[in-house]
């Protein structure tokens, strides 16, 4: 009985063991709908990015938004509403700081009503600069994209609801620490300067076309950037977002382009 018991008490510590090396080997990525994404790290940081969780096209947007209780940063590409998204409320509930340019960090607290508390010189970059953050865990380079950056104000200011100034639109080009290279496009056209983001594990890429790239131009960014994984973003919000992943996958397996990965909202995948 006592060999028995040592036998199983083993398997089970060697069990554990392996479960705990997965998961300290792992990044997984949950999508929201949009452009809205979960990135948590190796090390257990966690990591949105324009975190519209309530979006029309996320049934679960409530349970989401009331499950993210530990998010430790904000990566804002620009000021739209549907990339602000519940950022203010997040970052309200978990202190999560805000990581964008310098023009819509302050924009942010200006007229978003962004705590000012969790926000800060150190978490802002301009285009081609790089950012390390969370002692390490996360380097971020900020990368152009061909869009507008303006911001509504927020409902409830004493000023006239309006667009304001808030600096230029971003990507951002993520390197987690032994963790997957990530390339969220922000929204886009395509640009030849494209081919110059760098090793790319992980590519988030707007295909819902009338305000970004549709699935033609979008499948060309990726033959550019060459991507291990292709996540399509930014479509069927609203009817007016008309490129689908169906066209966008057709059109990459005419090129012979593997690696795309169809997230519903709510869906994780783990990059190890």
């Amino acid at each position: 009985m006592k060999k028995y018991a040592v036998a199983v008490a083993t398997s089970m510590l060697l069990l554990f063991m392996a479960v705990s090396a997965f998961a300290a080997g792992s990044t997984s990525i949950t999508y929201y709908g949009q452009s809205a994404f979960k990135i948590v790290t190796p090390g257990g940081k966690t990591l949105l990015i324009d975190p519209w969780i309530t979006n029309p096209g996320n049934p679960n947007g409530e349970k989401d938004l009331a499950a993210l209780t530990k998010v430790d940063l904000i990566l804002l590409t620009h000021g739209h509403g549907d990339h602000v998204g519940n950022m203010v409320l997040i970052s309200k509930k978990t202190g999560a700081k805000l990581v964008t340019t310098p023009e819509l960090m302050k924009a942010a607290v200006l007229h978003s009503n962004y705590p000012e508390v969790n926000t800060g010189n150190h978490l802002t970059g301009a285009f081609g600069g790089e950012i390390t953050l969370l002692e390490g865990e996360v380097t971020v380079r900020f990368v152009p994209a061909v869009h507008g950056g303006s911001m509504e104000i927020a409902e409830g200011s004493i000023m006239p609801r309006n667009l304001v100034y808030a600096g230029l639109p971003s990507g951002f080009y993520i390197t987690v620490k032994n963790g997957p290279k990530i390339y969220h496009t922000g929204d886009t056209d395509l640009f030849g300067d494209m081919a110059l983001v760098g090793e790319v594990d992980i590519m988030m890429v707007c295909i819902g076309d009338k305000f970004t790239m549709g699935p033609q131009r979008a499948a060309q960014a990726v033959r550019t950037v060459k991507p291990r994984m292709t996540i399509p973003m930014h479509y069927g919000t609203w009817e007016i977002l008309s490129g689908t992943p169906e066209q966008f996958e057709s059109i990459l397996k005419k090129s012979a382009i593997k690696g795309m990965k169809l997230l519903k909202p709510s869906e994780t995948v783990v990059w190890k």
